[in-house]
């Protein structure tokens, strides 16, 4: 089984290095690796903690403890690896990381190569990634490594007969710590006992938001005291659904900010298109009266977690079809959270949609409905928020039991 993952990593990097030449994201997702050494390079002889994430989401969790890291244990440096190349294109320069690169692909050779040169001094893996080639390394060197808000289920090769060399590759980790009761029995099935039930850090992480200013000039002065409907990360099958909605069903008085996921302006001037209500771009705010306009585009980033604060009632996009999004973001401002339908594999969404402050909707017709009731019925909006904000306040401190632990390392 070894064997065949080598040859299939080996394939793969073929495969990408010739897609690289068709597709813009997997030329980064090639390109970026290019210079993963070099940039790894600046942090020798320094004492290094490793952090990897697959994507923007994991990083979020792995946020809080960096910050804690950071303020408390000023002498180590921080490196953070990405797989994905819509993680690292948005983080690839944050501030409390003193390298961020891509993980290299898990060859062999990549993994002693890396291993050898970054010669961690702890690694710390989030929620599901789990490369064997350099899970191995970790363990020849006797590398401290934890896994951070896991996650696991029964359908992974770890719990299969025939997945022995993916459960050996779990003998690297010290320690696991994990959202829910379900991994951790899952890990005890096969004899992976130093589990920790801690639940999700970035429960500590958007409970923070709330410390933060959240106001937003240009956002403020659109809303304009308004109810308004936020919708952040939508996809194009998101968006027909809200703009069915605006163009048939809003009232004059009822905002909306949409925060697309693709911000390209072809997809961007095709949305606005589509919109019969006065709408403004954010590219396109200066020197106009935002107060007038029914919609406002937010075709840039790293802004949704503010706008979220003048939301009355948020969509988060993805649960159609491609991947659901942060919901905790919203949730965490106390208000009503609506999504698609395909979100099954969000723990947080599972357990808001059965506690009723999120709503799952799957067409036009439950879209409208659900939305023409927040708007009419305060106490329903009221009460389903209030459901969001507890949720969120009764799942803190995971980042304080893993911290806990690690001071018995670093």
């Amino acid at each position: 089984m070894n064997f065949l993952y080598n040859i299939l990593i080996f394939i793969a990097r073929i495969l990408v290095s010739v897609n690289a030449l068709f597709n813009k994201k997997i030329k980064l997702f090639v390109d970026g690796r290019r210079e993963t050494f070099s940039k790894i390079a600046k942090l020798k002889n320094e004492k290094i903690i490793w952090f990897h994430a697959a994507s923007l989401g994991e990083f979020e969790q792995a946020r809080p403890i960096i910050e804690e890291i950071k303020s408390n244990y000023a002498d180590y440096k921080i490196l953070v690896t990405f797989f994905s190349p819509s993680g690292y294109e948005i983080r690839k320069n944050y501030n409390l990381a003193d390298v961020v690169c891509y993980l290299p692909l898990d060859s062999k050779r990549n993994a002693r190569k890396f291993i050898k040169e970054v010669n961690p001094t702890l690694a710390i893996f989030i929620k599901y990634e789990f490369w064997p080639n350099f899970l191995n390394e970790l363990k020849k060197k006797n590398v401290p490594t934890i896994l951070v808000s896991g996650i696991l289920r029964e359908k992974q090769l770890f719990f299969k007969w025939y997945g022995g060399f993916m459960r050996k590759s779990l003998d690297a980790f010290h320690h696991f710590f994990v959202q829910d009761k379900n991994s951790k029995e899952l890990l005890n099935s096969i004899n992976l006992n130093t589990v920790t039930i801690a639940g999700d850090t970035r429960f500590d992480r958007v409970s923070k938001i709330l410390e933060q200013d959240n106001s937003i000039d240009f956002i403020n002065e659109f809303k304009n005291n308004q109810y308004t409907i936020v919708a952040g990360s939508t996809w194009q099958e998101d968006e027909e659904l809200l703009i069915d909605y605006i163009n048939n069903k809003a009232s004059e008085n009822e905002k909306f900010i949409i925060a697309p996921h693709n911000i390209k302006q072809e997809a961007i001037f095709g949305m606005k298109k589509l919109i019969n209500k006065k709408t403004i771009l954010f590219s396109e705010k200066e020197g106009e009266n935002l107060s007038e306009s029914q919609v406002f585009i937010i075709d840039t980033i790293g802004i949704l977690t503010k706008i979220y604060a003048a939301a009355d009632v948020a969509y988060v996009g993805g649960g159609l079809k491609t991947g659901l999004h942060n919901i905790l973001e919203p949730a965490t401002f106390g208000i009503p959270v609506v999504i698609g339908n395909k979100y099954d594999k969000f723990k947080e969404a599972v357990d808001l949609v059965s506690l009723k402050g999120c709503i799952s909707i799957s067409n036009h017709q439950e879209f409208s409905t659900t939305f023409t009731r927040l708007k009419s019925d305060e106490g329903f909006r009221i009460s389903t928020g209030k459901i969001n904000k507890k949720y969120i306040q009764d799942h803190l401190g995971a980042t304080k039991l893993i911290m806990n632990y690690l001071k018995k390392i670093l």
